[in-house]
């Protein structure tokens, strides 16, 4: 298995390709990674999105444009992507439209593109935020629930600390250590280093 980082959009948010002999994914889309793939070459089986913020979308409908299948939580919604909030900000924050196609099982593993993939519900950066671990590679992708150093942010709507952090503790502390952790933002991490060195988990 092969796994590519591609970093876009104005937060620099990280989407992800995974390659594998069976077939290849894309973790999330933020914005200009549509054009990224296609340069690239690649054929994609299915996009999975973490959650639905608008940085971690903004490409899902160009995406479907060529083909692929949205994975996620829940349907698409001004309130997951946060335009409706966005408005009340004042901030030109758009998403253009997309369908998911496939909601997730949270009570299966996913099997897709040869690959085995355990889900978990991390509510408290998002209300649809999800978490993807790939036990036989030994690798997490967190979305925005753990960073290197960090936590998701927790003042948006739908935020609560308290459910961030008892999923935190819950779904990802138990991994085994040397979990390879991948994040919507910034570089990647293991379950171990942020044990000894995240603030936000004393």
């Amino acid at each position: 298995m092969k796994i590519t980082c591609y970093t876009g959009g104005f937060v620099q948010t990280n989407g992800y390709l995974i390659e594998t002999p069976d077939g290849n994914l894309l973790i999330d889309a933020p914005e200009g990674i549509t054009e990224w793939i296609s340069a690239r070459g690649v054929r994609v089986d299915g996009v999975l999105l973490t959650h639905q913020h608008y940085d971690h979308v903004t490409d899902a409908a160009a995406l479907k444009t060529l083909g692929l299948k949205l994975h996620a939580f829940a349907g698409y919604s001004q309130d997951l992507t946060l335009e409706s909030a966005a408005r009340g900000w004042g901030l030109p924050i758009s998403v253009v439209p997309y369908e998911i196609d496939e909601i997730f099982d949270m009570e299966k593993v996913l099997e897709i593109a040869g690959l085995e993939i355990e889900l978990a519900h991390v509510p408290g950066h998002s209300t649809d935020s999800v978490t993807l671990y790939l036990k036989d590679h030994g690798v997490l992708f967190s979305g925005d629930t753990l960073f290197a150093g960090s936590v998701g942010r927790t003042d948006l709507p739908g935020g609560s600390t308290r459910q961030l952090m008892t999923g935190i503790a819950k779904h990802l502390m138990t991994l085994p250590p040397e979990t390879r952790v991948w994040p919507g933002h910034g570089p990647g991490t293991t379950i171990a280093r942020e044990k000894v060195e995240n603030p936000y988990l004393e």
